[in-house]
């Protein structure tokens, strides 16, 4: 299935219906503020394990998530004072946040140093996602490991619509994926260079 949806207004009822897919267990492709994600609901196991075969990734290399904000956030990541003030003044954006997970989340989805990715893209389209949902949803680049992402959504639905449940067209997207930054222990460490710059940042 191949839905368009408006990346600056999205049409609720399309965004309905994409979330319909995540709570049967479904994997969708959708576009962020960087590239085009791959994601499932991340208390789903059966689409989290999908999306491993899918990226025919390490299943012990973690994936991170989305929250619709950084209050939600605070249910999956021990967000310290000295986190949260530097993530409140660069989220939305395209950064991704590895901290120390809680109890909360998924132990799929988390590394052996129990540590998780958290995201907040500045894109309507995964926020109302998000929110519709009523929590997380994992995210990792729309492509094979090891290969280029995918830029065109019709692209994306050509050649990996058969392992999709639903490919969110919000238009063509042209970036690199997030900037990874670690926050663990309060000590920011520039984990992969991305699109976010980093010029903010003492490494």
């Amino acid at each position: 299935m191949l839905l368009r949806i408006n990346p600056e207004n999205p049409q609720v009822r399309l965004i309905n219906r994409t979330v319909d897919v995540l709570r049967q267990g479904g994997v969708i492709a959708y576009p962020t503020d960087t590239v085009y994600g791959i994601g499932c609901d991340i208390f789903n196991r059966k689409g989290v394990k999908k999306i491993y075969q899918i990226k025919q990734r390490d299943p012990r290399k973690p994936f991170s998530f989305i929250c619709s904000d950084l209050s939600e956030a605070a249910n999956y990541a021990h967000i310290s004072n000295f986190a949260f003030k530097l993530m409140k003044r660069h989220l939305p954006g395209p950064y991704t946040f590895v901290l120390e997970a809680t109890r909360v989340v998924p132990d799929l989805l988390t590394t052996r140093q129990k540590t998780v990715g958290i995201r907040i893209p500045d894109h309507p389209i995964p926020l109302a996602i998000v929110r519709e949902l009523g929590h997380p949803l994992v995210t990792t680049s729309a492509n094979l490991s090891g290969n280029d992402t995918i830029e065109d959504p019709d692209d994306i639905f050509d050649r990996m619509g058969r392992m999709l449940d639903c490919v969110v067209d919000g238009g063509i997207l042209s970036g690199e994926p997030s900037t990874v930054i670690s926050l663990v222990n309060d000590q920011p460490e520039l984990l992969r260079m991305g699109s976010g710059p980093v010029d903010w940042l003492e490494v």
